[in-house]
């Protein structure tokens, strides 16, 4: 079968697979109890618990490209805890209780996804390396600082603090002044673990249709045979009792999704592999995925062969329904000056990669599962805004509790049903997504340490 787009060229992840044999699209008519549009992290492991919870429930898949296509095959690969975007816009927008509900997921979530991979050898490039977001300037100090507090008064567990001493010993740079370190996170290769998921997910029985983008949704009027909707692709149809919108930023494709969430692109740039005394002129031997405490961060973290993966500095925001703004030459080149103003004895290494990708950004800059309809057949889980590894994952076991009557801590968390605040229509969508891009480049500029870059 002859792909619609090159994946290859999507990500070093990607290509990195070699030769990918997509699954047969969707062709004919067919019925399903549970439809799940989507083949990133969120769909296959909606599918992936739905069967195991249910061996009985009957789970289709629809994948446009091939599973992993979209963010799940380009992210940074952090299994993080965080949720949103700071601590502190959690507690400001949902108050503490609530901010220890996220907190309490997303630890189980980090935990869940570690002990998954190890307990089914899950070949994904897996390192429990641990999470270091730092400060590299005094605003920075004087934010993490306050994050800290924000952290400790919602019940965080397992935060280090590591002073410039415990800094300077761990990394040979004198750019890190403050660090917020949690052991039980880890890295791993984004697209190896969504076709591990995929290959889980079709154990237990799911369908999975690959290269079957769905063209029109529709809700049918109080059919007699419990069919609640009906999906077409281009050479088939799918009749469905619920359905599961596992889209994330590409549901601005979907029109009755367009409202809930915007695409924003954030660009990856990666070296060639370190040599054994380049690796020891930087340290980093605890190997931690890194942050900094900027409003647009840098992400950075090693692979399995020492490269270094390095995303973020800007982000890319869209017009209507425009999906190729992948790449950015100004913001890959900025990435590259990032990195040698951290690490300068690095200076000449060569970068062999660079891309991109659409991340789900809401307004209030939180991950939400929203009830498409009263009778809540349809569900739409959507807004990582870019820490999704482990929480897809634990979303798609509360979406399979959802779709199954069961009543879990879980299902009864704030984020489950929870009102949203919605995108306005274009053009006014576009000059919003630019207002709250330009003010945070701004502050980057000006307080968060930009000038310091050289």
């Amino acid at each position: 079968m002859k792909p619609k787009k090159d994946y290859q060229k999507r990500s070093y992840w990607l290509e990195s697979l070699g030769e990918v044999i997509p699954n047969p699209s969707l062709k004919g008519e067919q019925k399903t109890d549970i439809a799940i549009i989507g083949g990133g992290y969120t769909g296959m492991s909606t599918a992936y618990h739905l069967k195991t919870y249910d061996s009985g429930v009957d789970v289709t898949l629809l994948e446009a490209e091939i599973c992993g296509y979209g963010a799940s095959g380009r992210n940074g690969g952090f299994n993080m805890t965080l949720f949103g975007l700071t601590p502190s816009f959690t507690k400001f927008f949902f108050g503490v209780e609530r901010g220890k509900q996220a907190r309490k997921f997303m630890e189980e979530a980090v935990d869940y996804l570690a002990d998954f991979i190890k307990t089914n050898q899950i070949d994904c490039d897996y390192e429990a390396s641990g999470y270091l977001l730092v400060a590299t300037n005094k605003a920075q100090i004087k934010r993490l600082e306050h994050e800290i507090k924000v952290a400790q008064e919602m019940d965080y567990k397992g935060i280090e603090i590591w002073d410039r001493e415990k800094l300077l010993s761990e990394f040979k740079t004198d750019r890190y002044y403050l660090g917020w370190y949690e052991a039980r996170c880890g890295i791993l290769h984004p697209a190896k673990w969504a076709r591990a998921l995929k290959v889980k997910a079709e154990e237990v029985g799911t369908k999975i249709y690959e290269y079957s983008p769905v063209i029109e949704f529709e809700k049918r009027k109080a059919p007699a045979d419990g069919y609640n909707f009906v999906l077409k692709t281009p050479e088939g149809k799918l009749y469905a009792k619920k359905i599961v919108f596992a889209t994330n930023a590409y549901s601005i494709l979907v029109p009755q999704l367009y409202k809930y969430q915007t695409p924003a692109f954030t660009r990856i740039v990666m070296t060639e592999p370190l040599s054994e005394e380049q690796m020891a002129s930087i340290g980093w031997k605890n190997r931690a995925g890194i942050e900094d405490a900027r409003d647009f961060i840098h992400y950075y973290r090693l692979t399995r062969d020492n490269r270094i993966v390095l995303g973020g500095r800007d982000v890319g925001v869209t017009y209507g329904k425009d999906l190729e703004k992948d790449l950015d030459e100004k913001n890959f080149e900025e990435l590259k000056k990032y990195l040698f103003w951290v690490f300068p004895q690095l200076k000449g290494i060569k970068f062999t990669h660079q891309w991109g990708g659409p991340v789900s950004i809401t307004l209030d800059m939180a991950p939400a599962i929203v009830f498409l309809g009263k009778d809540k057949n349809a569900l739409f889980a959507y807004g990582y805004i870019g820490h999704g590894v482990s929480a897809t994952f634990n979303t798609g076991r509360t979406l399979a509790e959802i779709l199954l009557d069961k009543d879990t801590d879980r299902t009864r968390y704030f984020f489950v049903g929870r009102k949203i605040i919605p995108f306005p229509p274009e053009p006014f969508r576009y000059v919003l997504s630019k207002a709250i891009r330009g003010y945070m480049r701004l502050e980057d500029k000006l307080v968060y340490g930009e000038k310091d870059i050289k």
